[in-house]
């Protein structure tokens, strides 16, 4: 009975990577690349592989995101020469 939430979760993780692609901003695809590893971890946890799912939540969609959005907004958008 859960695989309609299987479905569910993985037609979100691939219009996620799409959107991850087609994003012309970087921190809107640092985003939605946080919110791609957080389905991730619910596909993992949902398959009953909950230490891979523990892994994916601490360092893709926490550390992972955080060090993206850091670099970001450390960078200027135009050269100042």
């Amino acid at each position: 009975m859960t695989w309609p939430i299987d479905l569910l979760i993985l037609a979100l993780v691939v219009i996620c990577a799409i959107g991850t692609i087609a994003v012309r901003d970087l921190l809107a695809a640092t985003v939605v690349f946080g919110v791609y590893s957080f389905l991730m971890c619910l596909l993992w946890a949902e398959m009953g592989a909950v230490d891979v799912a523990f892994t994916e939540a601490t360092v893709g969609a926490g550390v992972s995101t955080v060090l993206f959005i850091a670099a970001i907004l450390r960078t200027s958008r135009r050269s100042k020469d």
